[in-house]
């Protein structure tokens, strides 16, 4: 559900492109990049709970770092918030680790 605010929440109109929070909340200056950056490290911690590798866990916070990092330059942060996801990234990273290692908790989306 996380991804789906940060990522997807609505789409563009004209354009068909979904956008989240991550890209408007980067709008403005430093707490927008500050609270969308504790809001990706939450899926990150919460891979933690589920028992995932540290080296997932290191790849998941790279994502959200250098989402954060690049996202925090002020006009190329912006366009870069709406083109790379990393909070869809890490969830893949989940979701991939969660189909391999507990198949009995794959949920079939929709």
């Amino acid at each position: 559900m996380m991804e789906q605010v940060l990522e997807r929440s609505f789409v563009i109109p004209g354009i068909n492109r979904p956008v989240g929070l991550d890209a408007i909340a980067g709008l403005v200056p430093v707490l927008g990049d500050v609270v969308t950056a504790a809001m990706g490290a939450w899926i990150v911690w919460e891979a933690r709970n589920l028992g995932m590798p540290k080296w997932k866990l290191a790849r998941m916070a790279g994502n959200v770092l250098f989402d954060s990092a690049v996202g925090a330059v002020p006009v190329a942060g912006d366009l870069f918030d709406f083109l790379f996801r990393s909070n869809t990234r890490n969830l893949k990273i989940v979701r991939k680790h969660l189909d391999k290692h507990h198949p009995e908790t794959r949920v079939i989306d929709q």
